[in-house]
Order: C-alpha cells, then sequence, then structure tokens
C-alpha cells in the first residue's frame, strides 16, 4: 500500500511520540510576541528547534490567544510566507501553516508548507480543506468554541465537532489517514473542561485518529499552580501535561521548548510504547 501524504512527512507517527516546534512570526502571541519576527531569528529559532529534535515545526502568523485581534490574510501572509521561503529549502523537518483561511494555506503550502494546521478544524472558511486537498497536504483538525459552555459534555461537543470537520474533509478528497485531530486545549473550553479533554483523550483516541496536543505554557497550567506565573515560566507544568497526553494517546504534542519535550517522550515511550525503543 502506497504511503500517505502524512506518512511520509512522519514515517514514526505511530512509533514514538513526536514533538512539533512552534515557531511564531507574531508581535503578540501570549507567550513570546515579537521574538522571532526577524527573519534572521526566525532562521536561528527553526535551526535550534529542529536540532534540539523536533520531528515538525508550525509557523503560524496570527495570534490566536484568548482576546486576540484577528488579522487580515495579506498581513498574516506578509508574516509567514518569507520564513517558509527561507526554511523550507534546508530545514530538515517538515514545516505545518497554522491558519484558518484558505488563502493563507495555499500561499504557504506553494511557499513550502507541507501541512494545515487550523485552530477551527476546517470549519471556519471551509475552502481550506479544498486547498489541503488540492496540493495533497495532511490536515491537523481542532476542536474550537466561539463560547464556552461549562454544562456541556465535553467529549460529546468534540465528537460532533470533529463529525462536521470530517465530512468536509471528506468531501474535499482528503483521506481520513492524512487528518490527525486536536482536542483544542486553551479553546472554547471551561478550565475543568481542558482537564477533562485531556483526561478521556482514549476516548477521542477512539475515534482512529492520530492526536495532538498543545498545552505548552497555557494559563490552564498557571491556574494550577500560579496563576501570576509567567507563560515562559511553565515549563515544568507543560512538560506533565504532554507526559500524561503521551501516555493518554497524544502521537504528537505542540511546545515552544523542544528538548526537555524530546526527553521526557523518550522516557514516555521507553514506558508505554516499547517497541519505540527497538535497537536503541
Amino acid at each position: 500500500m502506497p504511503l500517505t501524504a502524512l506518512a511520509a512527512l512522519l514515517p514514526d507517527l505511530g512509533r514514538r511520540t513526536l514533538v512539533m516546534g512552534i515557531l511564531n512570526v507574531t508581535p503578540d502571541s501570549f507567550s513570546d510576541g515579537g521574538r522571532f519576527q526577524d527573519l534572521d531569528a526566525a532562521r536561528e529559532q527553526a535551526a535550534r528547534l529542529a536540532a534540539e529534535g523536533a520531528a515538525l515545526l508550525d509557523i503560524g502568523g496570527e495570534s490566536t490567544r484568548p482576546g486576540h485581534v484577528p488579522v487580515p490574510a495579506d498581513e498574516e501572509q506578509a508574516r509567514v510566507l518569507p520564513a517558509i521561503r527561507a526554511l523550507a529549502p534546508t530545514l530538515p523537518v517538515p514545516i505545518s501553516i497554522d491558519t484558518y483561511k484558505a488563502s493563507t494555506a495555499d500561499v504557504a503550502l506553494k511557499a513550502g508548507a507541507r501541512i494545515v494546521n487550523d485552530v477551527w478544524g476546517l470549519q471556519r472558511d471551509p475552502e481550506i480543506a479544498r486547498v489541503a486537498a488540492h496540493h495533497g497536504a495532511p490536515v491537523v483538525v481542532m476542536h474550537n468554541r466561539e463560547t464556552i459552555d461549562p454544562s456541556l459534555d465535553i467529549m460529546d461537543e468534540m465528537r460532533a465537532f470533529f463529525e462536521r470537520s470530517l465530512t468536509i474533509a471528506r468531501q474535499a478528497g482528503i483521506p481520513d489517514r492524512d487528518i490527525v485531530l486536536d482536542p483544542g486545549v486553551g479553546f472554547g473550553k471551561s478550565w475543568e473542561q481542558h482537564l477533562e479533554a485531556l483526561r478521556r483523550l482514549p476516548e477521542l483516541r477512539a475515534l482512529g485518529f492520530p492526536l495532538l496536543v498543545g498545552v505548552s505554557r497555557k494559563s490552564v497550567l498557571g491556574r494550577i499552580h500560579n496563576a501570576a506565573t509567567a507563560p515562559a515560566d511553565r515549563l515544568f507544568g507543560s512538560i506533565a501535561a504532554h507526559v500524561a497526553a503521551a501516555a493518554l494517546g497524544a502521537d504528537i504534542v505542540r511546545v515552544h521548548d523542544v528538548r526537555p519535550h524530546v526527553e521526557a517522550c523518550q522516557v514516555v515511550d521507553a514506558i508505554t510504547r516499547p517497541a519505540s525503543r527497538a535497537g536503541a
């Protein structure tokens, strides 16, 4: 059976926990806004993340933190395209474009990105699914909501959301084997629902798709140990959350701090995926 695009890009997917490095080329991201807007700084950070063991790199040009101000597509593209064009020819790992806009996904894929990571699960701009299908690009489909409703059974809500997203993807021609699901920790949920979404990852995994989880430096961690903690000081909580997620079935963790997560996930895999240690 020929490899799907996702399997070709990430041959170790399912064999070990993969670490996705975050590269924000935005002025206002909640944790590192403005640090990597300069192209030389972006190049340096991308090389560092790859050298530390990132299996893929996620580049975003619009902050999606709570209270963010949406930016027009042309501004988003002006931020991400120089970085993608500079990095794609030589970076040893694939690039994903973190966007929910079809036009941005299209030009990013033309510039060298290989995966589309949509925080609105293909539902904010359904044309994005057709763009991904046209380019043969896998998609990360994240759960999201406009409003928080603490009364919801969050797993029932995610199942219904993902069914809508999967219908959009299938109708566009994206094969199931090129789809990754993301429970969207930090998006459209109460604090308790964030934790419940993580706790119930095995139920989400039962849908039959690889899972990506991103909790890196998010405020849900600050509430657990110290709400006043700056995002950059939440490394230990980030590692703990991602270790738990990996043990519960996450295949990819999306992080700012790559090396400590690679080492932590190697330990998780040695315990829970002993085949990943074969030949080590």
